[in-house]
Parts: C-alpha cells; sequence; structure tokens
C-alpha cells in the first residue's frame, strides 16, 4: 500500500499545497498523513511502508506552479529546493539522513511543486492551486493498483 506525505502549513499560501495534496488522495481512499515538514518526524511517518510519496511546495527559483520529481532511492536531494522548517532540518535533510541510517523506504518518490508566496493565508496562489490538481489527478491514475 502507498503513503501519501503531505508536508506544510495551511495557513502559509502555497506552503500549504502538500497537505491540500494528502487530503484530496486520501478523500479518495489513499493512506495520508500530513507533517510539518521537520525532517526527523517523515522518517517516523514513512517507517514499515513500501511505497512513499512526499508532495511539499518547492523554492528553487522556478515559476510558480513548476513540478519538480525525485526519486529520491536513486538520486540525492538537491540542497535549496525545499522549504527548511525553523531548524533547517527540513525535507531534503531528513531524506539523506535516512539513506545513511539505512531508513529509506524501498518507494520514495518527492513531488515538489513551486510556490510564489509564502505569507500568511490560507489560499494557494492560482499557478500553485492547478499544478496541484493536476498531481492530483496524474497521482490517481499511477496509484489505482496500490491501494
Amino acid at each position: 500500500m502507498v503513503l501519501v506525505i503531505g508536508v506544510g502549513n495551511e495557513y502559509r499560501e502555497d506552503d500549504g499545497v502538500g497537505v491540500w495534496v494528502a487530503r484530496r488522495l486520501a478523500a479518495h481512499g489513499l493512506r495520508a498523513v500530513e507533517r510539518s515538514g521537520e525532517g526527523a518526524g517523515l522518517i517516523d511517518a514513512w517507517s514499515g511502508a513500501a511505497r512513499v510519496i512526499v508532495v511539499d511546495a518547492a523554492t528553487a527559483g522556478a515559476a510558480p506552479g513548476t513540478l519538480h520529481r525525485f526519486d529520491a532511492t536513486r538520486t540525492v536531494l538537491p540542497r535549496g529546493v525545499f522549504r527548511c522548517s525553523s531548524h533547517d532540518f527540513g525535507v531534503a535533510e531528513g531524506i539523506e539522513t535516512a539513506r545513511v541510517l539505512g531508513r529509506l523506504p524501498p518507494a520514495l518518490e518527492l513531488y515538489a511543486i513551486e510556490g510564489a508566496r509564502f505569507g500568511h493565508g490560507t489560499e494557494m496562489t492560482p499557478a500553485v492551486a492547478a499544478a496541484a490538481g493536476r498531481l492530483v489527478d496524474d497521482l490517481l491514475s499511477v496509484t489505482e493498483g496500490w491501494r
């Protein structure tokens, strides 16, 4: 069974995209959890899962709504793409720590949607919301046999 981890803060505009995607996928029967993005918490969240999809906001300098995809079991994640927690130990750092400790799940895909605004508020920018909707549709079609 697949586990979706939606990362972010729904009260920080585009930073809530991961949480939004996780909620939509859960409504379609996928197992999904929400996390703030603190790296150690991610390792605990996916413990025992065979296939994990992490969705987060990105800040890589691309156009808002750009989707970045990484196979974290095969590739070291680039620094500076993901928003860090307040302690600078976020998604990328958690994944790389899990790699060193041998605690990566057998399959780990990371989807990051480039954000534009990270201020206070619950509305995502139109480009981010559109990209999130497309990602939900794509993941539902791919995960059909994983439920």
